[in-house]
């Protein structure tokens, strides 16, 4: 018993010791991970912000396209309403004209 008294403190130090340095060789490769994926994103970010003035004139583009399509649109439903008016208004005027010489 006095054997394992002596002996099993002398293990628990020795597993805490490896337990230990284990833990710093991956807090280590962590902070290298880290500091990596912290590398990474800064790229990603700037690339993106690159992009964003792309993507401010696609938006341009895409708003005057849709304000000269609203235009076009009105236009062409303006000029429809117009001739079916006229078209009403010649068949009444047809129609009295037809009354009258009878």
């Amino acid at each position: 018993m006095e054997l394992l008294n002596d002996i099993f403190p002398i293990i628990i130090y020795f597993l805490v010791a490896v337990l230990l340095f284990v833990i710093i060789i991956l807090i280590t490769k962590l902070i290298s991970t880290v500091e990596k994926v912290n590398i990474l994103l800064d790229d990603v970010e700037g690339k993106s912000q690159k992009l964003n003035g792309l993507f401010d004139a696609i938006e341009k583009v895409g708003d005057t396209i849709k304000s000269a399509n609203s235009k076009v649109s009105g236009l062409v439903a303006k000029l429809v309403t117009t001739v079916f008016k006229q078209k009403r208004k010649n068949k009444k005027s047809n129609k009295e004209e037809v009354e009258d010489d009878e």
